[in-house]
Parts: structure tokens; sequence; C-alpha cells
């Protein structure tokens, strides 16, 4: 009994949810919204006949899939949510939080109809396939295992309006940027934003930023210019840790040792610092970077700590792909998948954080969790839990988002009380 008020209230709080999110929307793209974002959550999935299904509507299923279908072309959708997850989410991004950049894919092997396929790179098999480039974009804290999910794109080589990757990433960039402002977050992001074609944009912002360097390029260091990698393998690593690592579900021990130097980019002005850190292979770990660093372990190991935790975010990068089957959509049209990526970008906001940042919805947190009947138990994501509990909760009390009205009081007992 006690579970069905839960998931009443749970998909209350899914269209109060829906309605922040949908704001500047017409009515019938709010509806569309507060529809989507419960059936994603309910199906676990991005299909839309199987979001069509949980929504239970009277009217025959076929005509609930067209009717999704049509709200999904909507020229605006993607902008506008993009925008308003944004507005939500501005709030968690502190001085110092990692602004994650992690460029990924959608692999579509079998599709052929899908509109603008391209070929890319798949990272999961390490084999070229068909489908389309994705940028994500994840806010996190050094010190926390929580995530704040900002920005999720689409995009395809083939498109008419597609310019390079470079683009893609700077209009990321931009728009986080244009809610948090330059100076809240950290961007961190892995060697392929290794190019003189985002450092100079990056600095022109005035982004702080930490990059991981292939090694290839020259730097300054006082008035000689030299590779990265030479600069590296020279570079006093005084200070020592030991750190654990998670590879292929085992943990793995790793004693690093770490130190920095001094340097500049060939074309410009700005003092930049390149900390080394060795131990993880043959070739030492080169990370650029606009923060200041100085002799001290605290210091250096905190920035390490930053880039590490990128790693943890890639898992992050899996939970939306495989919670959510985003590799299993059908949708054919372009746009309509573009507009689809900010409204699971939404879904997997509810989970991390409308749900288990909040301190009055704890309770029934556990309850989703207790839900959730995994064979080999919890895994150590909770987001998985979340929404494999949340779609058990509503498998049991199916029911459409809507928001619970508060009752008027009686005043005929409160007359009678006093």
């Amino acid at each position: 009994m006690y579970s069905s008020v839960i998931a009443t209230r749970l998909r209350a709080k899914i269209a109060a949810f829906s309605g922040e999110l949908s704001a500047g929307l017409g009515k019938v793209s709010r509806r569309f919204v507060s529809e989507m974002l419960y059936g994603i959550q309910a199906s676990q999935s991005v299909v839309l006949t199987r979001i069509a299904r949980v929504l239970e509507e009277t009217i025959a299923l076929k005509k609930t899939h067209e009717r999704l279908c049509r709200n999904l072309g909507d020229e605006r959708l993607e902008q506008i949510l993009a925008h308003n997850v944004l507005s939500i989410s501005k709030k968690h991004i502190e001085k110092d939080t990692l602004l994650v950049l992690d460029p990924s894919d959608l692999s579509k092997k079998y599709a052929e109809k899908m509109e603008y396929l391209c070929r890319i790179h798949d990272g999961s098999e390490g084999t070229l396939a068909d489908g389309y480039p994705l940028v994500h974009v994840i806010g996190c804290e050094v010190d926390s295992k929580d995530i704040v999910p900002l920005y999720q794109r689409l995009y395809s080589y083939t498109a008419p309006e597609f310019s390079s990757e470079n683009d893609e990433i700077l209009h990321a960039v931009d728009t986080v940027q244009k809610h948090v402002g330059p100076q809240r977050g950290i961007w961190v992001i892995d060697r392929g934003a290794d190019r003189i074609k985002l450092y100079e944009p990056l600095l022109k912002r005035k982004a702080r930023f930490l990059i991981r360097m292939v090694g290839s390029r020259h730097l300054r260091t006082g008035k000689r210019k030299r590779l990265a990698l030479d600069i590296a393998m020279d570079c006093p690593t005084p200070y020592a840790e030991t750190i654990v690592k998670m590879e292929h579900g085992t943990e793995t021990c790793y004693t690093i040792s770490f130190g920095f130097r001094k340097v500049k980019l060939p074309e410009h002005k700005q003092q930049l610092y390149l900390l080394v850190v060795k131990g993880f292979g043959k070739k030492p770990m080169m990370l650029l970077t606009t923060e200041q660093l100085k002799r001290s372990r605290k210091t250096l190991f905190t920035m390490v700590r930053r880039y590490i935790r990128r790693w943890s975010v890639e898992e992050t990068i899996r939970f939306i792909k495989t919670s959510y089957d985003l590799e299993d959509v059908r949708v054919l049209r372009y746009k309509g998948l573009q507009n689809l990526m900010p409204l699971v970008l939404a879904a997997v906001y509810f989970a991390a954080v409308v749900l288990d940042g909040k301190e009055k919805l704890r309770i029934l947190v556990e309850h989703v969790f207790n839900a959730s009947k995994r064979l080999f138990g919890i895994p150590d994501f909770k987001y998985y839990s979340i929404s494999d509990g949340l779609k058990k909760l509503f498998e049991r009390h199916p029911g459409q988002p809507h928001r619970i009205r508060k009752r008027a009081p009686n005043l005929q007992l409160r007359l009678f009380d006093t």
C-alpha cells in the first residue's frame, strides 16, 4: 500500500520538475515534456512505443506513438530544454566545481534510414560504425560521488549546419558558461582537446581548464621551446602517493609521483602550468592547466585528483546509455534525435539531483532502492539502482504524471478546534 503512495509522490515530483523544465513552451509541448520524462523513467527506455505503452492512454497505442513522434519534431524544443536544464542546475556549480566535458558516441550499426548517419569511432568496441557523435558536460566535485548533468548534444558530420568538432565543443563551453559564468567551474577534458584551435578560444573566453596533453605539442619554458613530452620527462616529481583505480571491475593500485613546470603556449603570453604525473605507464601523464601551481604536495595532488575524477564520469556516460537504452533509439528524423538528448539529460538529472539531492526525498529513495530486484545485488554506481527502482515502482503502480493538489483547509473543523 505504501509503495503506491511513493509512486504517486514521485509522479507528482516528475510533473513539478517538468513544469520548470518546459518553461517557455506551449501547453501541448509542456504536456509532451511531462509525459516523456515520466515515460523514460517508467519504461527505462527512449523507444517511443515503450514510452507510449506506459502512458496507458485510453486511445489506441498507435495514436499515442504518432503524437509523441509529432511533438518530438518541435524545432524549438532542444534549445529551450537545454537552456532550462542549465538554468535549474547552475545553482550547484561552485567556484571549483569540475566541468567534465566528454565527447562520446551513439552507435547505430544496423540503422539505414536514420537521417544524417555518419561514420564514428565506436568507443565501446574500438571500431568504426555508423552513428552520431555526442558531447556531454557533467558537473562534479573532487570529494563527492554526486554528479550534476549539465549538457548533452547529438550532432552529425553530414548535417548541413555542421562546421567542425571544435565548434561543437566550444558551443558546449559557451552554452554552459553563459549560465554559470567564466570563473565558476574548471573544465576537465581528455587528450582529444589538446588542440591549438581549442586552447586559443578557451584562453580568449578566460575559461579555467585542466586538459591532458598528448605530448607532441611545443611549449615554452623560459625562453626555450621544447616538446611537452621532453619537458615532462625531465621534470622532477618529488611528491608520491598511492591511488586505487577501478579497471574492468577490479581494483588496481598505482604508486605515482608528480611535479610541475611553468610553461606557455608559443603563441600566447598567458602563464600556464604543466602538471607531470609519473607511474601510470611508460609515458608520464601531462596535464596543462590555467590553475596556479606551487611546490606543495596538497596543491599538486588536489589537481591530480581533479583529473582522476574525470575517469569516474565515464561511468556516468555508460549509465546514460545503458539505463535508458539510448543506443536502441529508433527516431528517424535528425531534429527528433537532437530533441531527445536534453529529455534524456533531464531524466538523468531527476534521478541524480532532484531525487538524491533533497532531504525530504531520502526516505523515498530508500524505498526505491528496496524496490530494485537485482540478481547480483546493487552495484556501486547508485544511479543504476535508482533508475531500476523507479521503473519497478511505476510498473506496479502505473499512472499519469500529475501534480498533487493541496486540499483546501476544512474551516468547519478548524472552528470547532478553537
